[in-house]
């Protein structure tokens, strides 16, 4: 199944660029899973309440107003996979699980 994309301009005053890190701000990895739940959750339409993160890996630093776009494919097993990007560079990878019935 083909994946679905959400682009996601980094605010420049995100409140996570306060302490992280002063002189050179940095997207939180936390902020990209949870832009990633955002995102799950438009695509299958409800909450993805008490999902867990399957696995999460992060490849490359984001900055204030980068351009994101998270590629989110729904899995046979109901999980959703996500990758995300900056123009040609890998930012992150990961997968959430809903729970089990």
């Amino acid at each position: 199944m083909p994946g679905t994309d959400f682009d996601w301009c980094v605010p420049a005053d995100h409140p996570a660029f306060a302490g992280h890190f002063p002189g050179r701000p940095i997207v939180p990895g936390v902020v990209l899973v949870d832009r990633a739940i955002l995102f799950a959750e438009q695509l299958l339409g409800r909450p993805v309440d008490n999902w867990q993160i399957g696995n999460a890996k992060f490849f490359s630093p984001v900055g204030p107003s980068e351009v994101l776009t998270f590629t989110l494919e729904r899995k046979a097993s109901g999980a959703i996979a996500f990758t995300v990007r900056a123009a040609t560079r890998d930012v992150a990878a990961g997968s959430l699980t809903p729970p089990a019935p």
